[in-house]
């Protein structure tokens, strides 16, 4: 059987004893039916992670002695934050899901004029702890060791006014691309670059308006080829190719 690995906040550290309960241990001990004395492996997004044996397992609390620690870096040399229109039902998760699995190292959700989602308060809250566990998730499954920042939602030309401070901002081996299929600019045609921010549109696309902000900011338009493709979908496509072109992915 394959090692499972888990997600935790708390502090790790050879030859010490940490409790897991909540989901996770709900998954090790009614999902797995996982048994003292057997392995998992434990990372808490610090840094590489660590083997550990079970010591106790109950439903609602699983007891973990923690082994050995792996400093093993399974991250693309390649940063990408992905700031994206919020999409509706499950677009955003698969979009978070995914993106994680790629190496994105930031999201950012934004509402924009086409964002047909209205989230505030409690829910908009709750929403972005949900975002989280879904990438937090995804690392569990693709064994990735540090976790993506998940920002809080903004509204687009907020975003737009702080982008300046982005490490993209005034930098040769950074570069900041906006999704336009209506531009003749392909991935291919840029020098090979270390950082990116890539900005996508919801269901609809960007507006004119506000492609042209973002352009103003210092965004070059890019298109992905001659097709147009749904918002769940343009993002991982991207970022497939920026990680063929210059990640570690190939």
């Amino acid at each position: 059987m394959r090692i499972p690995r888990i997600f935790t906040d708390l502090s790790l550290c050879c030859d010490s004893c940490v409790d897991l309960d909540g989901s996770a241990a709900r998954h090790l001990c009614s999902a797995l039916r996982m048994k003292v004395g057997q392995e998992i492996t434990l990372f808490n997004g610090q840094g590489g992670e660590y083997s550990g044996e079970l010591t106790e397992v109950g439903k609602n609390k699983v007891s973990v002695k923690v082994l050995k620690h792996r400093d093993i870096d399974r991250e693309s040399g390649l940063k990408v934050h992905l700031a994206i229109g919020v999409s509706r039902g499950e677009r955003m998760d698969l979009i978070v899901q995914k993106a994680t699995e790629l190496g994105v190292t930031e999201i950012t959700p934004l509402f924009t004029e086409r964002t047909e989602v209205k989230l505030n308060g409690e829910r908009l809250a709750k929403k972005l702890r949900h975002w989280q566990q879904v990438s937090i998730s995804a690392c569990e499954q693709c064994q990735r060791n540090l976790v993506p920042t998940i920002n809080n939602p903004t509204p687009l030309d907020q975003w737009l006014h702080q982008s300046d401070t982005l490490p993209t901002a005034d930098n040769d081996q950074s570069l900041k691309l906006v999704l336009h299929h209506r531009t003749e600019k392909r991935l291919s045609e840029h020098q090979a670059v270390k950082d990116i921010c890539l900005l996508v549109g919801p269901e609809g696309g960007l507006g004119e308006r506000e492609i042209e902000a973002a352009i103003e900011k210092g965004f070059q338009p890019l298109a992905l080829g001659p097709r147009v493709l749904r918002t769940e979908t343009a993002p991982l496509a991207a970022i497939s190719i920026m990680q063929s072109l210059w990640g570690d992915m190939g």
